[in-house]
């Protein structure tokens, strides 16, 4: 089907019959996935991810979009936003599946194409016959059949690149969604200061959030992804935030929005009397569809504002002795095991910026997917080129993550929030929602 930008007609072009439940079947997804981290510019504010892979099959770490090729191919993408689009989409009677990808091919042609979605099947298993691929182009936007429906995933075959995205014809508003929930933090003297969002399996919102936020983190807050609900939620519901410690949660209120410039969130200030902060979100039918627990221990040692950290907005001194190597060299454990993703991509900008690295020893530990053999691939590389190089990292870790550096002074062992903790979901597709367990 193709329709003109303005709407003012519609034209069906005929293909013959199609089968929608031969095109449209719901697979267990068996394929090897490599897991694969994009390289990443800015241009004109916009985040754009590249890669480029030999024969095979791959997964963005940071998207989750999936490809498969049988040579060498160079693709380049970033998020689109929504908005724009949002009346065409009403008029078309669909709603949006997932996050919206301007893609291009700098070399090369992908054999399939797994774009994500975020459309809860396994409550609804019919809505798989309902999901489209739209393709937005200079002369209007066309629909595209989907091939094969996988948990988080469909697939095209031999794809033709514009914006793209998967669509869901709109049946109704109550249509059953994966959600995160991510939290930033920071302890404020005496207050614990807190944002908590409820986000759509969708990395383009994700990106908005942490675009929003990232002046917070370096005053100290930190992000941290806590366990997701116990089911699909209904997209655009309103969720009530308790908590029995808060003096102040401001809205009371949060909806599950699907919008990707402004994802709405609730504040919440708690007085830092030393208590685990409990959380859960209550539906408008009065059911707890999430509920958490952040212990004192753990956000008392990872958020702390810059102030606390660092007195007068100053590097806290260091407790360790010895060269800068030897001290780096003496919390290197403890960094590897540590370290967030965010501030290693700020020590490899940090570092490149005051040429400890060139720009080929950037690109060579970009490409690395598991976090901590990129924090092992770092430090080894500054530790390798001496003392004054270990003295740069050192301040920039100070800068980046005050309270992290302070933590590997007194050799913490504790772990990270979201990281091996009973219930914590890193990955996407390593989250069971009970419903698709009926798929």
């Amino acid at each position: 089907m193709l329709f003109s930008p303005a709407l003012d007609s519609i034209c069906v072009q005929e293909t013959g019959p199609i089968c929608i439940t031969d095109m449209l079947v719901l697979v267990q997804d068996s394929t090897h996935w490599i897991q694969i981290e994009p390289l990443t510019s800015t241009v004109q504010g916009m985040t754009m991810f590249r890669h480029r892979t030999p024969k095979g099959s791959y997964e963005c770490t940071v998207s989750g979009l999936r490809w498969l090729c049988e040579r060498d191919v160079i693709l380049k993408y970033h998020f689109r936003n929504w908005e724009p689009y949002s009346q065409l989409l009403k008029d078309m009677q669909y709603t949006q599946g997932g996050p919206l990808l301007d893609i291009a091919m700098e070399l090369g042609e992908l054999e399939e194409v797994h774009l994500p979605h975020f459309v809860c099947l396994g409550t609804n298993p019919s809505l798989r016959n309902e999901m489209k691929i739209l393709h937005v182009e200079e002369h209007g936007v066309s629909l595209e059949e989907v091939h094969e429906v996988t948990r988080f995933h469909a697939k095209i075959l031999h794809p033709k690149f514009s914006l793209i995205s998967v669509i869901l014809r709109l049946l109704s508003l109550n249509v059953d969604v994966h959600c995160d929930v991510v939290l930033y933090m920071a302890v404020k003297r005496s207050t614990v200061i807190s944002r908590l969002y409820m986000l759509l399996r969708n990395s383009s919102q994700k990106e908005a959030v942490q675009e929003r936020e990232k002046n917070q983190v370096s005053q100290g807050y930190s992000e941290l992804v806590l366990s997701s609900p116990y089911g699909s939620l209904k997209l655009n519901s309103w969720f009530a935030l308790k908590n029995p410690h808060s003096t102040s949660i401001n809205p009371e209120k949060i909806q599950l929005l699907p919008a990707d410039t402004t994802p709405s969130c609730c504040k919440m200030i708690i007085r830092n009397t030393g208590v685990d902060i409990e959380m859960e979100l209550i539906g408008d039918d009065e059911r707890t569809v999430w509920r958490d627990m952040v212990p004192i221990d753990e956000y008392i040692t990872e958020t702390h504002s810059t102030s606390a950290v660092l007195g007068a907005g100053r590097m806290a001194e260091s407790s360790l002795t010895g060269s800068s190597e030897q001290q780096l060299r003496s919390v290197r454990t403890e960094f590897v095991t540590r370290v967030s993703r965010p501030v290693l991509d700020g020590l490899l900008d940090g570092l490149l910026h005051h040429t400890v690295i060139n720009q080929e020893e950037m690109e060579s530990v970009k490409v690395i997917a598991e976090r901590a053999e990129k924090a092992r691939d770092i430090i080894d590389m500054v530790l390798r080129k001496g003392n004054e190089s270990s003295s740069r990292i050192i301040n920039l870790l100070g800068e980046l993550d005050p309270c992290l550096w302070s933590q590997l002074q007194t050799n913490s062992c504790s772990q990270p929030l979201g990281v091996g903790r009973p219930g914590r979901i890193d990955r996407q597709d390593g989250s069971t929602c009970s419903c698709c367990l009926l798929l």
